[in-house]
């Protein structure tokens, strides 16, 4: 293959030549060592498809047509040209009536403007409108003779300002409000600042514009909501809605051992630690270690919620009493820890590992959307599913969202009359990977194999005494600590059948 001749080297991987370098650049292309692109644009690169360098190079490519203009109108929202390469341009005062440059896979569309003005980016070469003159320039409507429309719809440009408010705080809001209101005789936008006006005013809850969208109206309704979390609960829903899954029977629990190490195993998942004779003495003997009163509690609490004969059954009635349940819980489960606030949502952001929760002012609009997929799920399995799934990812509270949710998961299968579940030491990278898988992917299948994996399981342990309980744990791996199974690469097992065989 040709390869081009070492006077281009210097160039950039796509660029014009001079006028001097015109002529050789032009005898290159033809004898194979450069390549044409466009009129006037060649590329060293000899190998890649056009479209997708062009789409790659986009930014200094679109500085060699318009020098120093500005992406303006929905391209300054997107960051990025259209999926159809439509990238749209302030061209700058110079030229009235610039026409469209039309490449492999980017179309530029400049159109006559001020050029760069202040609150505008440096983007590369180019510039980028800043928020302010971006929301003028899109709440002017806009039709797309061909390919995309040059500015947001009315619902994109509320969803793009609610993001901003959601990630940024409303007070951005009101500086986007009063710096467009600079902006808007230099872009001859006046009745469009006025407009932005009054959106952002219904967006904050004081005025009377129209909202189109969920998260817009939750917002002026002072209940806004983490949108993409909404998303997430719509995915887990449309798999919740059509599954179907075994029915298994509530256990017997006459000696309260599956309660104990439905607390003890719960806790433990979370950093409390006891040996198991240690937490049979602080749940049936009162012993309290000096040294550990707090986490100590932590068990027994958890413990007394899953006896409790109505908490063990209570379900919400509507978003209001679901709130209310939320709070309850965690105030039993947490009443010897008043630092952190039992009972009332977290003033902080919190996170574990790589995943960041639900942010504070978005906990109460955030389970009200997730009330509104609950309710209209089957009683028992679906319902239990996802609520728990939904306080994981929302984590409402400063500390115990993790014990909550399996506390909220086992009392909508207590009220179907179905199985409890308990996720023992050895299941807890499956149950974590699912949460995971869930919350990040979208992928809602691990869930509902860990939730019915552990369900068979503990539906099929002899919970008749905490001694036969013990013996099925030992058994099955249950009690092998997380860290150590997955060195050995222990799997739960299933208690013995009949026969003496367990399995998976």
């Amino acid at each position: 293959m040709p390869s081009p001749k070492r006077e281009f080297f210097d160039q950039p991987e796509v660029f014009r030549p001079t006028a001097d370098a015109a002529d050789a650049a032009g005898r290159a292309a033809r004898r194979g060592e450069l390549r044409r692109l466009a009129r006037g644009l060649y590329t060293w690169n000899l190998e890649e498809p056009e479209d997708l360098l062009v789409r790659r190079r986009w930014v200094g490519i679109s500085a060699l047509f318009f020098p120093d203009a500005v992406i303006v109108a929905r391209s300054a929202v997107e960051g990025s040209p259209a999926a159809d390469g439509s990238l749209f341009l302030d061209s700058g005062p110079l030229k009235a009536n610039p026409g469209t440059v039309s490449l492999p896979g980017l179309s530029l569309r400049p159109r006559h403007g001020p050029g760069p003005l202040p609150g505008d980016m440096s983007f590369g070469a180019l510039h980028r409108s800043g928020q302010a003159r971006t929301a003028l320039e899109n709440i002017r409507p806009s039709r797309a003779r061909s390919g995309v429309a040059r500015t947001l719809s009315p619902a994109e440009l509320e969803e793009w300002l609610e993001r901003i408010a959601r990630n940024q705080g409303e007070d951005e809001l009101l500086r986007i409000r009063d710096e467009a209101g600079k902006l808007a005789t230099t872009l001859a936008l006046g009745a469009e600042q006025e407009k932005l006006g009054d959106l952002i005013a219904a967006l904050l809850g004081t005025g009377e514009t129209r909202l189109e969208t969920a998260p817009g109206r939750a917002r002026g309704r002072r209940e806004p909501f983490d949108a993409a979390r909404a998303s997430l609960f719509e995915e887990l829903h449309g798999a919740l809605a059509g599954h179907v899954s075994p029915r298994r029977a509530e256990v017997p629990d006459p000696r309260r051992a599956f309660s104990f190490f439905e607390a003890y195993f719960s806790n433990f998942i979370e950093g409390t630690e006891f040996e198991v004779d240690e937490a049979e003495r602080i749940v049936f003997g009162g012993y309290v270690p000096g040294d550990r009163p707090a986490d100590a509690h932590d068990v027994l609490g958890t413990f007394e919620v899953v006896i409790d004969p109505e908490l063990r059954t209570r379900v919400p009635e509507d978003a209001e009493d679901f709130a209310e349940l939320l709070k309850t819980l965690n105030r039993r489960i947490l009443e010897s820890r008043p630092a952190k606030r039992p009972g009332e949502w977290k003033q902080a952001a919190n996170r574990a590992g790589g995943t960041s929760f639900v942010a504070p002012g978005l906990v109460a609009g955030t389970l009200r959307e997730a009330w509104g997929f609950y309710e209209t799920l089957p009683a028992g399995f679906a319902r239990a599913v996802f609520a728990g799934f939904a306080v994981t990812e929302v984590h409402p509270f400063a500390d115990g969202n993790g014990r909550l949710a399996r506390v909220l998961l086992n009392a909508e299968l207590s009220a179907a009359g179905l199985c409890r579940v308990v996720i023992p030491l050895s299941f807890r990278s499956d149950y974590l990977g699912a949460l995971r898988a869930m919350s990040r992917q979208g992928n809602p299948t691990p869930v509902l194999r860990m939730v019915d994996r552990a369900q068979r399981w503990s539906s099929l342990v002899d919970w008749s005494s905490l001694d036969a309980a013990a013996a099925d744990l030992a058994r099955t791996n249950a009690l092998v600590h997380p860290d150590e199974s997955e060195e050995r690469g222990l799997i739960l097992l299933d208690p013995p059948g009949p026969d003496g065989h367990g399995g998976r």
